[in-house]
């Protein structure tokens, strides 16, 4: 098999990596997939292997996911400013979370680490990882 060069894969992307088994991530594609109706987001499974190599190439680990990340022009955005920047990119109403910058980021990320942490325990897991829709493959890397 060949092997998947993360840079490409990145090139003219903004890309959001999920974990495809977590129900709140789930629910978070389908927020995307509705909301973004520019297509600026590609979206991406971290346990598919094009989202395996960003997380190598970024090196974070393949195996144990605690955050989105969010890539754009080959930089990787995690946790509440990976949020924040995908949300306002949406338009209007989704603009106003800039305000939430106004919070300190040590605020932000705690609050993010706290729903991330526990978020099988909260929303759920899946026993497989998601199978996107045909219909909505151009929203797919």
């Amino acid at each position: 098999m060949p092997t998947l060069n993360a840079q490409q894969l990145m090139q003219h992307n903004k890309i959001i990596l999920f974990d495809g088994q977590c129900k709140l991530c789930s629910a978070w594609c389908n927020f995307i997939i509705k909301h973004d109706k520019q297509l600026h987001f590609k979206l991406c499974s971290v346990q598919s292997l094009k989202g395996q190599a960003i997380l190598s190439y970024f090196n974070y680990a393949t195996d144990n996911y605690k955050t989105m990340i969010y890539v754009e022009n080959n930089q990787c955005i995690t946790q509440s400013d990976a949020f924040i920047n995908i949300v306002t990119q949406l338009g209007w109403p989704w603009q106003i979370a800039k305000i939430l910058r106004i919070i300190p980021k040590c605020l932000r990320n705690w609050a993010y680490d706290r729903i991330a942490f526990n978020r099988y325990r909260l929303f759920g897991k899946y026993d497989y990882c998601r199978i996107p829709n045909s219909d909505y493959d151009q929203h797919y890397l």
